[in-house]
C-alpha cells in the first residue's frame, strides 16, 4: 500500500462577545431613557484564549504529541508508465505537501506506474496461481487455494503479495521490485517538482499469524526510519529497555490506511507531525525483514 508537513483550516471565528439583545424603543422600554452612544469595536480576545486549529507540533524535539493524516483525494486511475509522483504533486495542490510530511503510498498504485501487471484470465479464479508459484521463492504453508510463501524481498504473505483487488479485469498486480528504490524514486522525483523534503512509506495489505483480519504494513520507506532503536533509553519509570525496537514505519503504515481505506479510492495520505529524529534514511528490507538466523519460525 504519506511518508513531514501540511496546510490547515482557518482559525474559528471569534467568539469573545456574545450578541447584543436586540433593543426595544427607548420611549417605552424605560421612564428616563439613557442618551443613545455610537457602538464600539468589540476589544479582540487574546490570542491564547481564541480557539484555534493548528497544525500538531511538537513539544519538543522528539517529543510528537499528535498526528495529522490527510488522504490525497483526486489521483485518479494510475497506469503503467504514469509518473506517480507528478500526480502525487498536484493532487496535493499549491502548498499540500510541506517539509516532514511523510506520505504513505499504496503498493497497488506503485505497481501499476512501474507497470507490474501481469495477465490474468478473468474467467478461471485461479488463473493467477502460476504468478503466486513465479513469485515465491519458498511455500510455507498450503491451504485448499490459499499459498503462504515467502518472496524474494523477504516478505512473509498469502499469495506471494499477488492481488486481483482495485486491479482492472484481466489482470494481477505483482509486487514492486524493491520497494526501497521506488520509496526513493519518488521521494527524489516529489523533491524535484515541489521543492519539499517528505518521507515515503510504501505501503501493503498483509495477514497476521495467530491473528485474524489485515492490517498495512510497510514494504518500502525512504527518508524515514523503518526501525527505531530504543534499547539502551529508559522507560516512563526509569527502567533500561533491553530489547524494544519499534518498526514505525509499519505503524504509519496503518495509521494512513484508517484514511484511505480499501474501496475508497485513496491510494496516498499524508501523515503529519512525526517525530523529527525519525526522519533519516531508511530502509524496509535491511531493517525490518529478520533473518532467518534470528527467526524462530524458519
Amino acid at each position: 500500500m504519506s511518508n513531514d508537513p501540511d496546510p490547515n483550516p482557518q482559525a474559528a471565528a471569534d467568539t469573545s462577545h456574545p450578541n447584543p439583545k436586540p433593543q426595544t424603543d427607548a420611549a417605552t422600554s424605560h421612564p428616563n431613557p439613557k442618551p443613545q452612544t455610537m457602538p464600539t469595536r468589540a476589544t479582540p480576545t487574546p490570542s491564547h484564549n481564541r480557539r484555534r486549529h493548528q497544525p500538531p507540533q511538537p513539544e519538543a524535539a522528539g517529543d510528537a504529541v499528535s498526528l495529522e493524516i490527510l488522504g490525497i483525494e483526486g489521483i485518479g486511475e494510475v497506469r503503467p508508465g504514469d509518473d506517480l509522483a507528478e500526480l502525487i504533486v498536484a493532487a496535493a495542490g499549491p502548498d499540500g505537501l510541506l517539509d516532514r510530511d511523510c506520505l504513505v503510498v499504496t503498493q497497488k498504485v506503485v505497481s501499476k506506474a512501474e507497470g507490474r501487471l501481469a495477465a490474468v484470465d478473468p474467467d478461471d479464479p485461479l488463473s493467477h496461481k502460476p504468478l503466486v508459484e513465479a513469485e515465491s521463492v519458498r511455500v510455507l504453508r498450503r491451504r485448499g487455494d490459499l499459498v503462504i510463501s515467502e518472496t524474494a524481498h523477504g516478505f512473509v504473505c498469502a499469495n506471494a503479495g499477488v492481488d486481483l483487488s482495485n486491479v482492472e479485469e484481466g489482470f494481477a498486480a505483482l509486487l514492486p521490485v524493491d520497494s526501497d528504490r521506488s520509496a526513493r524514486r519518488i521521494r527524489d522525483r516529489i523533491r524535484a517538482l515541489g521543492g519539499v523534503e517528505v518521507a515515503v512509506v510504501i505501503s501493503d495489505t498483509f495477514g497476521r499469524p495467530w491473528r485474524r483480519g489485515v492490517t498495512d504494513t510497510a514494504i518500502g520507506c525512504a527518508g524515514i526510519a523503518a526501525v527505531v532503536d530504543l534499547r539502551g533509553t529508559t522507560d516512563a519509570l526509569g527502567r533500561e529497555l533491553k530489547v524494544t525496537e519499534v518498526a514505525v514505519a509499519d505503524e504509519i503504515a496503518a495509521a494512513a490506511d484508517l484514511v484511505m481505506g480499501k474501496s475508497k479510492g485513496v491510494p496516498v495520505a499524508i501523515v503529519r507531525g512525526l517525530d523529527a529524529s525519525w526522519f533519516r534514511p531508511g530502509s524496509v528490507r535491511e531493517e525490518i525483514i529478520r533473518s532467518p538466523a534470528d527467526d524462530l519460525f524458519r
